[in-house]
């Protein structure tokens, strides 16, 4: 699964709130919620992402409120992929959920700059900044995850289990 993009940048504790401001919670289409995506730290986010970004991050991204809304807007505003430091337990999982990658990778900070052209190979972990010729190894996705991951999320991947039945 290679995802290639410009990277967008942001640092430690990226919160929730942040990524999608709770007073949009009362949204339920994707579309309208990608329109609020990361409004409260980069406003024109939406636009920057539309033809597609790698979101890069320090420490915690995602903690905060455990609403899936956040990883949807990302992946709705044009979100390919987001390679953190490290993110909050329920944030990586509902971000998996709804299809969206992520990896963990100790120096993607020191090691990515806004606007670089990034290439995450999400099986093998691999992120390639292409623009400094930098290779990073990245923690792996368990298996059972890359498969949710590969079917789209977790409930085609559901769908398709039951199917297979």
């Amino acid at each position: 699964m290679p995802v290639n993009a410009r990277a967008v940048k942001f640092g430690d504790n990226v919160d929730t709130d942040v990524i999608l401001p709770g007073k949009y919670l009362v949204l339920i289409d994707p579309g309208e919620l990608a329109k609020h995506a990361m409004e409260g730290i980069s406003p024109g986010f939406a636009s920057k992402a539309a033809n597609g970004v790698i979101i890069v991050a320090g420490e915690n991204f995602g903690h905060g409120s455990s609403r899936e809304q956040a990883p949807v807007a990302l992946k709705a505003a044009g979100v390919r992929c987001v390679v953190a430091r490290s993110f909050a337990r329920i944030f990586y999982r509902n971000a998996i959920n709804i299809g969206l990658p992520v990896l963990e990778c100790r120096d993607i900070s020191r090691e990515a700059n806004e606007g670089d052209q990034l290439s995450v190979d999400i099986e093998r972990g691999e992120v390639r900044n292409l623009t400094t010729g930098a290779t990073l190894q990245a923690d792996p996705i368990p298996s059972n995850l890359l498969q949710v991951l590969s079917d789209g999320g977790i409930i085609q991947h559901l769908k398709k289990k039951r199917s297979q039945k």
